[in-house]
C-alpha cells in the first residue's frame, strides 16, 4: 500500500527530528520510504507563540494495515520524545498519516484522509512536490485544493 505521512518539528532540532524519524520510518519491518518532499517552515497553525515549524511529507510503501501504521507513527514519536500538553502545542515531532491508498478511514483512532489536511498548505505543497496529479479521495485534485489556500507564508527550504 502506498501512504503519505506528514512530518513536523520546531523543537530540539527540527530538521535532525524529521530525519530521525525517517530512519525509523524505513527501519521498520514492513515500512519502505519510498519519496520524500523538500523541507518547509510555517508558522504554527493557531498563530501561538513557538518556534516555526519545520514540515515535510513522505511517501512510504508498506504491508501493514492504516491502524498498525498509526501505531508505528506514535511508537517513533514517543521515541522522539513528543509531548502531547496541548493541541497544536509546540512538539519534538509529529507524524501524520495523511493519505493511505484511496481509502477512506472513519475510526475513533483515525480519520484519512486527514481531516485538517485540505487546510493545511505545509502539506498540501509538499505533498504535490511528490505526486501533482494526485487526486485525494472525497476531496478531488490536489492541484485545486492548492489553489484556494494561502501558500504565502510557507517556506521552502
Amino acid at each position: 500500500m502506498l501512504a503519505y505521512i506528514g512530518l513536523g518539528s520546531n523543537l530540539n532540532n527540527p530538521k535532525q527530528q524529521i530525519k530521525d524519524a525517517l530512519i525509523a520510518l524505513n527501519t521498520t519491518k514492513d515500512v519502505k520510504v519510498v519519496g520524500l518532499s523538500s523541507l518547509y517552515q510555517s508558522k504554527p497553525v493557531d498563530g501561538s507563540k513557538q518556534p516555526d515549524y519545520i514540515n515535510a511529507m513522505c511517501q512510504v510503501n508498506t504491508h501493514l494495515t492504516a491502524l498498525e501504521l498509526l501505531y508505528v507513527c506514535q511508537d517513533i514519536e514517543t521515541k522522539q520524545h513528543r509531548v502531547r500538553e496541548k493541541k497544536w502545542g509546540a512538539r519534538t515531532i509529529d507524524l501524520d498519516i495523511i493519505l493511505y491508498g484511496t481509502q477512506v478511514i472513519a475510526s475513533k483512532q483515525l480519520m484519512i484522509p486527514h481531516p485538517e489536511m485540505m487546510n493545511r498548505a505545509f502539506v498540501l505543497v509538499p505533498l504535490s512536490e511528490l505526486e501533482s496529479d494526485l487526486k485525494v479521495p472525497v476531496l478531488g485534485p490536489l492541484s485545486e485544493l492548492i489553489d484556494i489556500l494561502d501558500t504565502s507564508e510557507l517556506i521552502k527550504l
